[in-house]
């Protein structure tokens, strides 16, 4: 982002801070209810957005070394990525190239080789299959370069690892973001590293947690006792990237904006920054850190989330030899991203659990709620054009 995008951005807020009014869109809208809990719906936004789009696979830190590994399951298909002993990253499937079994069952690590643990058939970090017992006997005129694992096409690009699933999906990541290259540029994903990690699968449909994150309506009322005091009465602002949003939502803090001067304005200080990459990731931008919302359907009503607490390298004594000691700092704001979200997420249960009520035909977005209205029309847009 550069400066100014940021003024402006903040200069936007302010004023409608001043007038007492709203960022709304021209009308309301509305999504029917059936596109959260509809079986074949949900089958053609896994073929479509998640094997169709790249992915937001891992951060870069979770494969900080030469011979790291992790394993990863999204869409049904079992990912393993590798670091090689060039630094390279690599993306395969977990699977056996003998008899399909899964290759490797730990979440990550640190490994020379990849052995099977049904046959012992064993492959290198570029997927190489190596050796076999007994393979000539068995296999006669077996030829190994046939049998490397199966690769996926992977980049690594503004401190994350994306993966294609399908061997049609370009990427060209720049292109992809559609506008938010320079802002992941500012970002510096790629200087922070994974401080700590949460997994927990919630029985909500994907859509209502991103939703939930992408209005400032609720905060007053459904984050009263947390983060709801530090932020405005439902002032927040948003923007369309192709097929992404940022979203700007302002502190209290904003305030006493007007009587400081411009050269001290940090968009980062002032407001949280969230960017919604669809398919189904959202950065959240704080002042000195990123929560990375990781959104792994399992099925039209339940989701696997993935919080990561990405922060400054630099902040590691270990690292850089700085004495002062960060790790509560960011185990407390680590622990207030979590529970702030939980918030979220268990009224998103309660929502999920009416949708087949019948009370509602339609989810209904007021105008403060155009976000939610937008994302809605990128799944549709999408789902429209592979229809066609």
């Amino acid at each position: 982002m550069d400066r100014t995008t940021e003024l402006e951005l903040l200069d936007e807020l302010v004023a409608l801070k001043s007038a007492r009014s709203f960022y709304l869109d021209e009308g309301t809208a509305s999504s029917p209810v059936e596109l959260y809990f509809d079986t074949d719906h949900f089958a053609e936004e896994q073929r479509v957005l998640f094997r169709g789009l790249p992915q937001m696979v891992a951060h870069a830190s979770e494969l900080g070394e030469p011979l790291a590994f992790l394993t990863r399951t999204i869409a049904g298909m079992p990912l393993l990525l590798t670091r090689d002993n060039a630094g390279e990253v690599h993306a395969f499937l977990n699977v056996c190239r003998h008899r399909g079994t899964q290759l490797v069952g730990a979440e990550n690590g640190c490994r020379k080789l990849f052995s099977c643990p049904y046959h012992a058939w064993t492959w290198n970090h570029r997927g190489e299959l190596l050796a076999a017992p007994h393979l000539e006997t068995g296999f006669p005129g077996l030829n190994k370069s046939d049998y490397g694992l199966k690769r996926l096409s992977c980049v690594e690009r503004y401190g994350f690892i994306w993966v294609a699933l399908s061997d049609d999906v370009d990427l060209d990541i720049d292109t992809y973001l559609a506008g938010l290259a320079p802002d992941f540029e500012w970002l510096k994903a790629d200087d922070l590293y994974v401080f700590a990690a949460d997994d927990q699968v919630w029985n909500v449909n994907w859509k209502i947690i991103i939703e939930g994150g992408i209005e400032a309506y609720h905060f007053k009322i459904a984050h009263k006792n947390t983060i709801g005091p530090h932020f405005q009465d439902n002032l927040s602002s948003y923007r369309r990237f192709g097929s992404h949003l940022r979203s700007v939502l302002p502190r209290t803090v904003l305030n006493d904006l007007e009587n400081q001067p411009r050269d001290e304005w940090d968009i980062r200080k002032q407001t949280n920054l969230i960017y919604s990459i669809l398919p189904a990731s959202q950065l959240l931008v704080q002042e000195d850190h990123i929560a990375w919302i990781q959104l792994l359907p399992l099925g039209p009503d339940q989701t696997r989330l993935c919080l990561s607490t990405l922060v400054p390298k630099d902040s590691n004594p270990a690292d850089s030899g700085d004495t002062q000691d960060w790790t509560a700092h960011w185990e407390k704001n680590h622990t207030i991203t979590r529970t702030t979200l939980t918030e979220d997420f268990e009224l998103g249960e309660g929502i999920q659990k009416g949708l087949r009520s019948g009370a509602n035909t339609h989810l209904t977005f007021g105008r403060y709620e155009g976000a939610l209205d937008t994302f809605s029309r990128i799944i549709d847009e999408h789902l429209s054009a592979a229809a066609a």
